[in-house]
């Protein structure tokens, strides 16, 4: 009987000392847009000095505001070896450009200064000419990488922007899952990276795709719950540019034209299992076109896409692909 009783004693005083799990949100500044970390412990943990660490580490390989980051001395035509991010995301960067057929090229970077969307202001004024001269060093496929270093035609520029920070959200979600974290959203500029639960709601992660108001007020087309995903949101509603005549110019540029892609779609979102690959086919499918990327989607089951688009009638219609649920 004693025996029994102190058994259910040190049991109870087990369960009182452990500590239920709560929820601890980070925020801050990163890529020149915000983010914001919330996970589940029982310890209140505080791993903002490590967000930063990671942060650093990748702006050191691939950021091109930065004058030293291994890119930056890349496309100076500088011989560096590049660390396991830059490798990752740069065969990332591959397996993108062969399957939309070229539409996604990290060459581009030139053509994106140029158009004043990048890291470098343009120094002289653009014309069809410019843009000619400058389609020469566009084309991922003259690209290799050989023993961590880049063998890349001189002149060529890289520019990962369009994966970089989705694949960001991929090393902190892993970062929280080696600290055994099993629940968790990460949000960088709108792209996401979910695991497991919201302890506070006890239900999914709620998220939300923004109407595409190009006065840049913010609203909601659909809300629901993501678990055990990754999201990334491509829009040209925001980033643009409009000259002298009021002509607007979206940030996404066509590779093989070297001029802003036209299409139909204001916004497409993409929920697939890394936000790197979710982030790089956002950017992809946003300049392919509704129809193009029907059939895209019909190859790849594995993609759920959301699609916010103008139809023949010039109204705003959406569309979900592959089991896209927004419920």
């Amino acid at each position: 009987m004693k025996r029994a009783l102190l058994i259910t004693l040190i049991i109870t005083s087990f369960f009182s000392c452990k500590k239920e799990l709560t929820n601890t949100k980070l925020s801050g500044s990163v890529f020149g847009t915000f983010y914001d970390v919330t996970y589940a412990t029982n310890t209140s943990k505080d791993y903002s000095k490590q967000f930063d660490s990671i942060f650093n580490i990748i702006n050191k390989s691939m950021s091109n505001y930065q004058a030293d980051s291994d890119i930056s001395k890349i496309n100076r035509n500088e011989s560096v070896t590049v660390d396991h991010h830059f490798t990752k995301v740069f065969k990332a960067s591959k397996k993108l450009y062969i399957e939309t057929e070229g539409i996604l090229d990290p060459t581009i970077g030139k053509l994106v200064n140029a158009w004043d969307f990048g890291s470098e202001k343009p120094t002289t004024k653009l014309d069809s000419t410019k843009i000619d001269s400058l389609k020469q060093f566009v084309g991922f496929n003259r690209m290799g990488l050989v023993e961590q270093k880049i063998v890349k035609r001189k002149g060529a520029f890289i520019d990962f922007n369009a994966i970089a920070k989705g694949y960001a959200v991929d090393v902190i979600g892993m970062f929280l899952e080696s600290k055994n974290i099993k629940n968790y959203m990460v949000n960088i500029g709108g792209e996401l990276r979910t695991k497991g639960i919201n302890i506070k709601k006890q239900s999914g992660w709620t998220v939300g795709i923004e109407n595409p108001n190009f006065d840049g007020s913010q609203s909601y087309d659909v809300v629901f719950e993501l678990k055990d995903k990754a999201m990334a949101t491509s829009g040209t509603y925001r980033k643009f540019k409009t000259d002298s005549l009021g002509n607007r110019y979206a940030h996404i540029l066509n590779p093989k034209t070297g001029y802003p892609t036209k299409t139909n779609i204001l916004s497409v979102s993409v929920i697939t299992d890394t936000c790197m690959m979710a982030d790089g086919y956002a950017t992809a499918f946003q300049a392919m076109g509704i129809d193009k990327l029907s059939y895209f989607l019909a190859r790849h089951p594995e993609l759920q896409v959301y699609v916010i688009f103008i139809n023949e009638n010039k109204e705003m219609e959406t569309k979900a692909f592959n089991g896209f649920k927004t419920k």
